[in-house]
Order: structure tokens, then C-alpha cells, then sequence
């Protein structure tokens, strides 16, 4: 039956995927945008505490006194008072003399054997479309978000999800909307999609998946449907050895036994035979660049303890495609990707600042708007899409999202 806790379940959950989880980084964090090559460092620096501690660790026959290192996280919980609103920008030099608004973005070609490979496996892996500038140039944005946290991630806090994780942080921070316009992004995604446009469905920070997640699908693709979209992870980090590694299904996008609707699978379930042991696994180093079909299956592992003691910081989300239409996602979990007041109707062109095109060129009114702050999330919409999540069936496809929490299965 549909109660008042289930209308308070659907509202925390709401803000807990629309807006997502947040926390800050410490004076002495090496993520401060203060220093670049403290981004290095860091590495260094774990790698001492992991000496110190196998260290402490074989000497505790001869010592039994001897003291152990506690494992403490890279990223802090902020205070309520840490939180910012409204648009924010560390106003960061653009690699490769780029200039701002004005410099057509970038490209790079992909083979057509990568092409081939999404198509047939679901997933594919593009090694070093990004150079060290642009890695650089993300991390320093990522930094400052980090270290000046936006409400729209407030909520998530409580999930523990990730140590910082924001939606569609382009629409609040302009270094990522720039990394759109001037990157190499919209090339890389317009030819593994085989389309003459690429615009910005929904976009999504994380840094260190706490928990991991089991075994899933997206659903979380903004108001587009799975076939006009293309997922992409941009790594700024290497892999660790023992975990944070995403494992895809092999083919597994072609399967017609999950509910669509769904988040969590069982890959155990009847009609997924064919894909459950096709197990694909990709280390990703700085640079790299994930493209994935949204119905690809996919899990990934954190650390068992739930403590990242390094950094592991992705900027991922979905583009869509030339030709995509406005999915009004009313009455599903989908929804929480859609939360901007922009007015667009279900059949509509998906045609809008709130979606913009970086491929083939970036607009300049969609910029204009959202340099003017015209362009994010709205409680107004936020009241009305979520209300239309109140049913039993709708509530339990939501329920879904939270079986994937876990961080090993």
C-alpha cells in the first residue's frame, strides 16, 4: 500500500539522485586547486602509508605495542555552512590556447573497428583522447568543486554513495559547460554514434564510489530513450589494482529480459544466460574515455571497507543523438534527470540550453542562457515530476536503484 512513508522515501530519494552526494576537501587536501603537481604527490603519499602499514604490520611479533595507522579518507564531510548556490566558476585557462566561446572544439578520430566493437559488445574502451593539460584542467575543476561544494549535492551526503557526486554539474560550474564546448568530447561521441549532433543530456561528477554498485543498468539518461543515447566516462585517475575497475556484460545492451524501467539486475535472472559469465573489464588511466549503450549491465567494486585512500574522479553522463525527441519521463525513476523548468513537451525536439549542443559547434544562445544562470533546476518542476512517482508500481521501479548499493557482489 502507498503511504506517507513511501511519499517521504520518493522525496529523500528524490534529492538523493537529482542532486546527489557531497563532501569537502581538507586544508592539506592535494585535490586544493592551489597546486597542481600536489595532484601527484598525493600518490606518493599513499603509497608511504601503505609501506608504513605493512611495516607496522610484520613488526608486531617483536612489538606488540607497536601502533597501526588508521585508514582515513582523501575527502571530508563538509559543514552545512560550506555550501554554495547559484553559479560558480574557478575561471580556469583553457588548454592548447583555446579561447573562450570563440575556439571550435576539438577533435580526434576513433577507427571504425572501435565503432564496430560499441556496436557489438555494448562498450568500448578509447585509450588517451585527452592529454595531460586536459586531465589537468578537469582535475583542477573537480578540485574546486570539491572544495566548495554546491547545494544541489547536499542531499546525498546521507547515501554515502560517493566522497563528492553532482548532477549535471555543467549547469553551475563553468569549466565543465567549457570542457563541452572546446573539447574533444562531442567528436569522440558523434562518430561512435554514427550522428552529425551531439547534445548534452544529463552530466554527472564523482569522485571515490564509496560503496560501489552492484550490478545495474542507467536509467539515469535525462529525457531521452536508451536508443538516441550514448553514456561516456572521462577518467581523470588510474585504476586502482585491488577495485574501482567497471566490469561490463559483453553484448549484454541486446538483452530483452530487463524491464527497461529497471536499475539493479540480477544477472542471474532468465533470458540473460547468454551474458552473465561474457565478463569485460577495463582498467582506465587519465584520459581515457568509456562509451557505453545505456542497457549495457555493468557493475563496479569499491573497496571493501568503503575507504578510498586515493583518488578515483570520473566526469561521466549521456549524450544524445541528432534527431532525439523530448521522453517526458513523468511516473518513473527517470525523471530525476530531468528536473529543469524548461517547458519542453514529450514529442518535442530535443532542442534546448538545458540539453546543449557541443557537436558540431556549440550554441551561442544555449551559452547565454546558461551563463545567465537560466539554466538549471527548478522546485517548482521538482514538485510537480516528483508527484508523479507516487503510485505503487513506480515507487517499487525507484525501490530498485537502492539493491545496487553494495560493494561487492
Amino acid at each position: 500500500m502507498w503511504c506517507k512513508k513511501s511519499h517521504s522515501f520518493l522525496l529523500s530519494s528524490m534529492l538523493l539522485l537529482g542532486s546527489t552526494h557531497s563532501f569537502s576537501v581538507s586544508p592539506n587536501n592535494p585535490l586544493s586547486t592551489s597546486c597542481g603537481s600536489a595532484l601527484h604527490q598525493s600518490s606518493n603519499t599513499v603509497e608511504a602509508e601503505q609501506v608504513q602499514a605493512k611495516s607496522t604490520s610484520s613488526s608486531k611479533t617483536t612489538s606488540p605495542s607497536a601502533p597501526t595507522k588508521k585508514k582515513e579518507k582523501v575527502v571530508r564531510e563538509p559543514a552545512m555552512w560550506e555550501y554554495n548556490f547559484g553559479l560558480q566558476d574557478p575561471d580556469l585557462p583553457l588548454p592548447h590556447g583555446i579561447s573562450k566561446d570563440v575556439t571550435p572544439p576539438e577533435s580526434y578520430h576513433i577507427t571504425d573497428e572501435q565503432i564496430r566493437t560499441l556496436e557489438r559488445d555494448g562498450v568500448v574502451l578509447i585509450k588517451g583522447v585527452f592529454d595531460e593539460e586536459w586531465v589537468e584542467y578537469l582535475r583542477k575543476a573537480t578540485a574546486y568543486q570539491v572544495d566548495n561544494p554546491h547545494f544541489w549535492a547536499f542531499a546525498g551526503t546521507a547515501s554515502k554513495l560517493y566522497d563528492y557526486i553532482q548532477r549535471n554539474v555543467w549547469q553551475t560550474n563553468g569549466a565543465f559547460a567549457r570542457f563541452y564546448y572546446h573539447s574533444a568530447m562531442g567528436d569522440v561521441l558523434r562518430q561512435c554514434g554514427r550522428t552529425d549532433e551531439i547534445r548534452v543530456s544529463t552530466d554527472l561528477l564523482m569522485v571515490n564510489p564509496n560503496k560501489g554498485f552492484k550490478w545495474h543498468q542507467d536509467n539515469q539518461n535525462g529525457p531521452i530513450t536508451p536508443q538516441d543515447g550514448i553514456r561516456f566516462w572521462i577518467t581523470m585517475d588510474e585504476t586502482p589494482k585491488d577495485y574501482g575497475a567497471p566490469v561490463y556484460l559483453k553484448g549484454s545492451h541486446r538483452n530483452t529480459a530487463v524491464d527497461p524501467q529497471a536499475v539493479f539486475v540480477d544477472i542471474q535472472q532468465e533470458g540473460l544466460e547468454d551474458y552473465r559469465d561474457q565478463l569485460l573489464e577495463f582498467r582506465t588511466q587519465p584520459g581515457d574515455m568509456l562509451v557505453w549503450h545505456p542497457k549495457t549491465i555493468h557493475k563496479i567494486d569499491g573497496p571493501a571497507d568503503g575507504i578510498w585512500t586515493s583518488y578515483r574522479r570520473v566526469l561521466g553522463g549521456t549524450a544524445a543523438k541528432a534527431g532525439t525527441k523530448y521522453t517526458d519521463k513523468r511516473g518513473t525513476g527517470g525523471v530525476l534527470s530531468d528536473l529543469g523548468r524548461h517547458g519542453m513537451e514529450d514529442g518535442d525536439d530535443l532542442k534546448s540550453p538545458f540539453f546543449p549542443v557541443v557537436y558540431p559547434q556549440s550554441d551561442a544562445h544555449e551559452r547565454a542562457e546558461r551563463d545567465a544562470g537560466r539554466v538549471g533546476r527548478s522546485a517548482l518542476d521538482i514538485v510537480t515530476k516528483i508527484g508523479g512517482m507516487a503510485t505503487t508500481a513506480s515507487g517499487q521501479r525507484f525501490k530498485s536503484f537502492f539493491k545496487v548499493l553494495d560493494s561487492r557482489s
